[in-house]
């Protein structure tokens, strides 16, 4: 969902497919159709010289050279924990390239086959060489933007007024293509793929031209106007106010539109609801067919719990029989006394006499 001041980019249809998939994945690249377009890439005599001699001495050093092993052992010194992805940054064709070349050389050389090992050079110098070329070509995101400059519309193209219209017509519009029945294909698919994103730009192309509008009224100063140049002033003001009631009622349709797929989406929900009920049903015949079971079990757990009732009061029965009955130990006084004596003569050391 769009934050509750900025609305997302928007790009206008007729902008390429491919194009437009590489100005969305790299958003810092947009420049605001109110600032001036990105200026193409300048090339200085500086870069020139630089180039000269730096490509030469990449495409040797990782053509010719055994430059790939001596970056990994680079990277292996410097204790490197992802070796494999950061050399693999490049592609598997280079790192492959750049790890067998030099050992397929070596073999070469040692075949006596030097002139195949010079051609090998030569070819995997010239790969090298066209590489860091297309490498050193201005980014696919940044010639888009440049080239496109305009066609797109950044939150910095709306004041408050418009950027809040125009949040109603994105959510309207995502709130269609994210619907169910839309999914579905319960409705006009193809229109709404390709009309809505149509709908949306020519709404954000007439908020942001009346936000240029305003920004240019603002920079006027109305308030150091004199009454009659103020009063010239008047009718694009009135233009103005007529073009945005216009684009609302236009924005208001589509939130119509919107709240309708609301609608179609819970008439949706209904039918497969209905559909489901069938299946449903057989499931709680099966579970009310259940309740059988369960009553008998109820029963035979209830009746097993009588039966233990019984045998515990069988059980305390016994034993309360059992100590009512049994005897007591009689002890007799003079034996006590007996003891006694016995005692008292073992701990003074006296012998027993019978």
């Amino acid at each position: 969902m769009n934050d509750e001041s900025r609305p997302r980019p928007v790009f206008d249809p007729g902008i390429p497919v491919a194009d437009r998939a590489v100005l969305a994945a790299a958003p810092e690249r947009l420049v605001a159709a109110s600032l001036p377009a990105p200026a193409p890439p300048a090339l200085t005599l500086a870069t020139v010289v630089a180039r000269v001699l730096w490509i030469p001495a990449f495409a040797f050093f990782y053509g010719v050279l055994p430059g790939g092993w001596l970056r990994v052992c680079f990277l292996a010194s410097l204790d490197q924990d992802d070796l494999v992805g950061g050399a693999l940054r490049w592609g598997r064709l280079p790192v492959l390239a750049m790890m067998l070349t030099p050992a397929l050389q070596v073999l070469l050389l040692l075949l006596g086959q030097t002139e195949a090992a010079v051609l090998l050079a030569a070819v995997s110098f010239t790969g090298w060489v066209i590489g860091a070329l297309r490498h050193l070509r201005e980014p696919a995101a940044a010639r888009a933007a440049r080239e496109h400059h305009g066609r797109y519309l950044l939150p910095a193209d709306f004041d408050r007024p418009a950027a809040r219209l125009l949040i109603r017509a994105q959510r309207a519009v995502d709130a269609v293509l994210s619907s169910q029945s839309h999914r579905a294909g319960l409705l006009d698919d193809v229109g709404n793929t390709v009309v809505l994103p149509r709908q949306e730009w020519a709404i954000a192309a007439t908020l942001a031209e009346h936000t240029r509008l305003r920004r240019e009224r603002i920079v006027q100063q109305p308030e150091r106007l004199s009454p009659r140049v103020r009063a010239l002033l008047e009718p694009q003001d009135r233009a103005l106010a007529l073009s945005a009631r216009s684009v609302t009622v236009r924005i208001e349709a589509l939130e119509e539109y919107a709240r309708r797929a609301g609608e179609a989406d819970d008439a949706y929900h209904e039918s497969r609801v209905l559909t489901a009920l069938p299946e449903q049903n057989a499931r709680y015949r099966d579970l009310l067919a259940g309740t059988a079971g369960d009553a008998m079990a109820g029963a035979e757990i209830r009746g097993m719990a009588e039966d233990t009732h019984r045998t515990e009061r069988a059980l305390r029965e016994e034993a309360a029989d059992a100590l009512d009955t049994a005897p007591e130990l009689a002890v007799p006084e003079d034996a006590g006394r007996a003891a006694g004596r016995a005692a008292g003569r073992t701990a003074t050391g006296e012998p027993e006499t019978a």
